[in-house]
Order: structure tokens, then sequence, then C-alpha cells
């Protein structure tokens, strides 16, 4: 066993933010412990999966194309996604498990069964995608890390962007929000090496939101105070 590995076989990744935060009220403790069960990935746990066999997509989506939402926060944008577009199926990733409760609680409001979880690492999910399988992904108001030395843990390095790069599919649409000035500059240094081409063509592509765009609470948080959010697209060629 590598000094890299865990004892079940699973690489030694950090993941770096929050876990939990303020205490879960009742309704999302509910909803944690009956919704979350039935809507987790499963096969994407090394010890339930050692061999990391491919996700079977078909018996999850039934054929739909697949979208893939990375940090979903709150779950603002993906629950607007999943209602909008019946026909594709949604995979979110979020660790934060106050955020993954108020998915829950959007979840049941909006009554949409296109979406599953996986309340962890984006980065187990993709161990497990077959390549070529997504066909759009969002990159949301990620983690800024503003400080230099923790820019090596933005989602936008490779240890992130090469395995996304592998799973997308060609001419697959890679969407990418922030706040932060430093992070589009990363962005847009580092997307295009893994085999992605910035589609803007002038200012109104990265000043104006996408034309079914939902705001979420960061969103929303960053324009109070004085921030000006980024909207980056990018095909996947």
């Amino acid at each position: 066993m590598s000094e890299f590995e865990h004892p079940n076989g699973a690489p030694w990744r950090n993941l770096y933010g929050r876990r939990h935060g303020k205490t879960l009220k009742p309704n999302q403790r509910v909803a944690l412990d009956e919704d979350l069960g039935g809507l987790t990935l499963a096969g994407v746990e090394w010890d339930e999966n050692p061999s990391r066999e491919p996700l079977d997509l078909a018996a999850l989506f039934g054929g739909r194309r697949l979208w893939l939402e990375i940090g979903f926060g709150g779950g603002e944008h993906m629950v607007h996604q999943a209602a909008a577009n019946p026909g594709v199926g949604f995979i979110g990733c979020e660790p934060f498990i106050n955020g993954v409760a108020m998915l829950l609680g959007k979840l049941r409001r909006a009554g949409v069964d296109n979406v599953r979880i996986h309340p962890g690492d984006v980065r187990d999910v993709f161990d497990v995608l077959p390549a070529g399988s997504v066909a759009k992904t969002f990159l949301l108001y990620p983690d800024p890390w503003p400080k230099k030395r923790h820019h090596r843990r933005r989602a936008v390095t490779p240890e992130y962007l090469d395995p996304l790069a592998r799973v997308m599919a060609p001419g697959a649409e890679l969407r990418v929000a922030t706040d932060i000035a430093d992070y589009v500059r990363q962005t847009l240094e580092e997307v295009p090496k893994v085999g992605f081409q910035w589609l803007a063509q002038g200012p109104p592509d990265w000043r104006q939101p996408w034309g079914d765009w939902q705001p979420t609470r960061y969103e929303q948080k960053a324009r109070r105070e004085g921030r000006v959010p980024h909207y980056l697209t990018f095909r996947r060629v």
C-alpha cells in the first residue's frame, strides 16, 4: 500500500473547507434521514466499489443526458435546472452537509425526480463516471481561497480539471461563475490547457448571466457586498 492511499486502496485526498455549519433545523434532519439515502449514488465510495466499476448511468437516469454540478451550495440553481429540464439527469456534489439538507428541502417542494447526490468530494465521482459521459457541468461560486498559498486548493487546478476533461463529452459545455477577479484569471489560464475553448466574443458574454440562469444565494451576497459576478462559458474540444 502506498503512503498516499487509505487502507481500502482509495487515494488520499485532502478535502478543504467546512463539512458542517450551524446546527441543522429539525425538518432538515428529517430530510437527511428520510430522503438522502434514496438519492445518493451507489458505487462511489471505495468500500462499496473497490474495483472502481463505472456508474451505470442508464440504470440511474434511463438514457437521459447527464449534467453535473460541482458544489451546489444550497441547491437553488440545480433544482431550477432540474425542474426546467426533466429530460436530463443531474448529479450534484457537495460536501457541506448543511447545503445538502437545504437541497433536499427544495427537491421535496419542487417534486423533481431527476437528481442524484454525492454528499462529498466530486473527485470521487470523477473516478467512476464513464469517459465522455457528461454533457454539461456547472462550477458556480466555488470556494475562492483568496490567499495565494491556497490557490492550489481551487477547483480550477489540474487535480480537478484533468478528470473533469476526461468525463466530459466532445462539445460539452462548462459554465463557471465567480465574483473573484483572480479566480477569473486562474480559470482562463487553466481551463483551456485541458482541452476547453472559451466561447466569449465580447464583454457581454462574461458580464451577463446565461439565459436560463438562477441566481444563487452566494451571488446575491456578492452583489450586496459590491462584488461583480463573471460568467464564463467553455466548450470541450
